[in-house]
């Protein structure tokens, strides 16, 4: 099932590993900015429900 690559199995491997890697740090980072925008929100939520004065 596994194709045979050659001499280009390294550089496939590599694009493969590559891209996987970047795929994980974008999910991550997008992870990391919602938590750190749902705090922000729910920081001025809590601001408007104080009263004013």
């Amino acid at each position: 099932m596994i194709p045979d690559l050659g001499k280009y199995a390294f550089a496939v491997l590599a694009s493969y590993g590559v891209g996987l890697g970047l795929l994980a740090v974008l999910v991550i980072a997008s992870i990391a900015r919602s938590r750190r925008v749902r705090a922000e929100l729910e920081q001025i939520e809590e601001r408007s429900k104080r009263p004013h004065g």
